[in-house]
């Protein structure tokens, strides 16, 4: 998330009401998870395990937890609550606006485009040339949507990413300030749920289909010309480069990369990132010949347990 302005270090501090280790008028110019940070970015981190990471991550500013050494070039927030006060941030620059109309004056929709009815359109939404929006469809915030895209009925945009943190009284939500864009030419089928990011975008490239009932993770890249059957589960952060086939109920892990061109089979669990160019199947994942010859020797053990009698 870039803000509209740049703020100086103390500016952010006192939004938050945390000391601060740098020059008062150190440059901020947004906020980001750490897989996304750029120069100017506040990144969080809270946990011991994850200060080097984050100290030494493109993000220039630092909110965390503990008075530690400060990189050349660096600044940083000294908070008690970093997750906390990440989301006091979130809130100061991307609150919930309500709305109580079906599509927002905000929003614009490009020419030859066609709504549907009981559909809703939120604040700062843009849409496209040549569009079909079917019925019921619920586009929130932000969302970008190119031309030429359709989306089929009951289909959600922009809901928060599945991110908590654990606390003795329960669950902390982690708030959502970022978006989901739609590139060119992608078909959405029924059904399906897109989050938004963190801080940053969730992404559908161009020419993309997507069937009905697929939901996809906050922060997720997918890339151009994929396909990606009924039920499947994309988790938040995963990168799915261009021309990747994705069969039905299919469900993968957090933080992996699925190449280029890559083919992954009904029902696999994607258990960690994949090369290109092959043919993946089962849980845990591996190459569908290898897998399915290991299937194969398995049906194999009756009749050699009774030639072993």
């Amino acid at each position: 998330m870039k803000f509209q302005k740049v703020y100086t270090l103390e500016e952010i501090a006192s939004i938050i009401g945390c000391e601060y280790v740098g020059d008062k008028d150190f440059p901020v110019t947004g906020m980001n998870e750490i897989h996304v940070v750029e120069s100017g970015d506040i990144v969080f981190v809270d946990h011991p395990k994850y200060y080097d990471k984050a100290l030494n991550s493109a993000a220039t500013i630092v909110l965390i937890n503990k008075n530690v050494a400060c990189p050349d070039g660096k600044a940083l927030l000294i908070s008690e609550d970093p997750f906390r006060d990440f989301n006091k941030l979130t809130n100061y620059f991307k609150p919930f606006q309500f709305s109580n109309v079906s599509i927002a004056t905000s929003a614009s929709i490009g020419e030859g485009t066609v709504i549907q009815p009981n559909t809703f359109i939120g604040n700062h939404v843009v849409i496209g040339k040549n569009c079909l929006i079917h019925s019921n469809v619920s586009i929130y915030d932000y969302t970008v949507i190119g031309d030429n895209v359709i989306i089929h009925a009951g289909t959600i945009l922009g809901a928060d990413a599945f991110y908590y943190k654990k606390r003795p009284e329960g669950y902390d939500q982690l708030l959502s300030g970022g978006r989901v864009v739609i590139k060119d030419n992608v078909g959405i089928g029924a059904l399906c749920t897109i989050d938004k990011g963190v801080t940053g975008d969730t992404t559908i490239g161009e020419g993309t289909k997507i069937d009905n009932q697929v939901h996809v993770g906050h922060d997720t890249v997918i890339g151009k010309k994929c396909l990606i059957a009924s039920q499947t589960g994309i988790a938040g952060c995963v990168i799915i480069e261009d021309e990747v086939t994705i069969w039905g109920q299919v469900g993968t892990t957090s933080g992996i990369t699925i190449g280029a061109k890559a083919v992954i089979l009904g029902q696999t669990g994607v258990t960690k990132s994949v090369e290109g160019g092959k043919s993946y199947f089962g849980t845990p994942i591996e190459e569908s010949r290898e897998k399915l010859k290991q299937l194969a020797n398995i049906k194999k053990i009756p009749e050699i347990l009774n030639k072993l009698k």
